[in-house]
């Protein structure tokens, strides 16, 4: 397929890495709704992105055009501290084999993404893409970060080498259907959502919440993300990280009452201080993205009403 900027054919092969999680199962069904007819994807029980060999005969049944990396061994800030070792190994070895098996085959246009993790701790806000690597980052998730700058960096490395227009983008806190619900796994708000409609259905009379609550975070809904990777595909072609994410943060504490709120939990809200908060605030400068006229659509109290109710449809599968 020529190298082009504009409209991707329709009729192109698109391999989404990790097609059936979080991320990946929003750009299936983005893909898929802007007429994208040819989209494969593997589980890993079917395809180890870990494995060389497997990538390699992966590619050589599907070959390509277009391939979209959003595998990634994911966690809150607990699995992070437990399992430093594999969120750095496992996330090293899953894009070094993607990348530069996508070498291999030639393809054209290849999307890795990455997390807003990879910035210092103590970066400008809001965080520009210039921030990156210059001071130190988030120790609770500074394996995984790693992992990712290194993903970015082997993106522009085969730019500079071999010419491939190939690009990064990094995306804020994440939210959505298909979400990690698991207490010991997730993240911030799909945790808060387990938590609030537990003790609801238990009747309890609070919920602890870790940290302060006064770190603030920025969170993007993963339909909102799919668009911004499709758009990026077609409109974008330059190194480095280009930030994904709405422009706006708030408080955990007002994030853990909007949850409460739309579970109709009635309880109160305790603060577990001795917790760790994590980064004090990450809030992403988009306006590279916004300036290249994309926008958001769905805002945090929507998305989270919409992530409930997949929630509660799914309730039985998840436990």
């Amino acid at each position: 397929m020529p190298s082009h900027r504009g409209p991707l054919p329709r009729h192109a092969t698109v391999y989404v890495a990790g097609h059936h999680g979080l991320v990946g199962s929003a750009i299936v069904r983005h893909l898929r709704a802007q007429g994208f007819a040819n989209i494969v994807g593997a589980r890993s029980g079917e395809v180890d992105l870990r494995d060389p060999a497997a990538v390699r005969a992966w590619f050589d049944r599907t070959r390509p055009d277009v391939v979209v990396d959003a595998a990634a061994r994911v966690g809150g800030i607990l699995a992070n501290s437990r399992e430093p070792v594999e969120f750095l190994s496992d996330n090293l070895r899953m894009q070094l084999n993607l990348i530069d098996t996508a070498h291999a085959f030639d393809v054209e246009h290849l999307l890795f993404l990455g997390s807003s993790c990879i910035y210092p701790k103590f970066a400008e806000q809001p965080i520009r893409e210039d921030s990156l690597l210059t001071g130190a980052l988030e120790e609770t998730n500074d394996a995984y970060a790693i992992a990712k700058i290194a993903g970015i960096m082997q993106v522009d490395s085969y730019r500079r080498e071999y010419g491939r227009r190939w690009i990064s983008a990094m995306p804020t806190n994440l939210y959505g259907p298909g979400d990690n619900f698991d207490l010991q796994k997730s993240h911030v708000l799909p945790a808060l959502i387990r938590k609030f409609h537990d003790a609801t259905v238990a009747g309890a009379d609070e919920v602890v919440v870790w940290g302060t609550g006064t770190p603030r975070r920025e969170f993007l809904h993963t339909d909102d993300l799919a668009s911004a990777c499709l758009f990026l595909l077609e409109n974008y072609d330059e190194p480095g990280p280009i930030n994904v994410g709405c422009g706006e943060d708030l408080e955990i504490g007002e994030l853990a009452r909007i949850v409460a709120d739309t579970v109709g939990y009635r309880g109160g809200i305790v603060f577990d201080t001795s917790k760790p908060d994590g980064t004090p605030r990450k809030l992403l400068d988009v306006s590279r993205l916004t300036g290249l006229g994309w926008k958001p659509t769905i805002s945090v109290r929507d998305g989270i009403a919409t992530t409930y109710r997949w929630y509660l449809d799914n309730e039985d599968d998840i436990r």
